[in-house]
């Protein structure tokens, strides 16, 4: 498929692009995601303090992990 060029010579972006930005964007929804949820679970099981900072950056890093690869798959086949 030819890319268009915009009226400025701008060219759209790459393919490659469009799954860095997913995988970004993936990221941050994942992040935001494993906060709440890692949050409201560490406090349920009664978890405090360092412990509590603790759970929620390990459920914040693998709902984000886990996140980004499928909404970086989504942007590629999207393009």
């Amino acid at each position: 498929m030819p890319v268009a060029v915009g009226p400025y010579r701008q060219s759209q972006p790459s393919c490659f692009n469009h799954v860095k930005m997913g995988f970004m964007m993936g990221y941050a929804v994942g992040m935001a995601a494993g906060m709440l949820l890692g949050t409201f679970s560490c406090l349920r099981i009664g978890m405090w303090c360092w412990e509590l900072m603790g759970g929620i950056r390990k459920t914040m890093m693998q709902s984000g992990g886990i996140f980004n690869i499928f909404v970086a798959i989504r942007m590629g086949i999207q393009y």
